[in-house]
């Protein structure tokens, strides 16, 4: 595979697929914006998680919600391996 291509690995989702994160709620005190990042975060390629935050601002949702420790998002993942990434989308959603 050339340097200059990404692999992908599965098939491409549509946005009908990438918008049923957006149906997930939380079982806890966590905000229902956290839970739904989280989720799909978890279940989307890098891809398809950008483009889940453009559903995600239009639907209204709050990019930085807590959970009950008062954490967001990118407190949550700042520390895993891919967290630059995604939190590099985070930044660019906030405009």
């Amino acid at each position: 595979m050339r340097k200059d291509k990404k692999q992908l690995i599965g098939d491409e989702i549509g946005d009908e697929q990438i918008k049923l994160f957006l149906d997930f709620e939380p079982v806890d005190a966590t905000s229902p914006s956290l839970h739904k990042l989280i989720k799909a975060y978890r279940g989307l390629r890098i891809d398809d998680f950008g483009r889940f935050l453009a559903f995600f601002k239009e639907a209204g949702y709050d990019l930085d919600g807590k959970d009950e420790q008062g954490q967001t998002f990118v407190d949550i993942i700042k520390d895993q391996r891919n967290a630059d990434d995604y939190i590099e989308l985070i930044n660019q959603a906030r405009g």
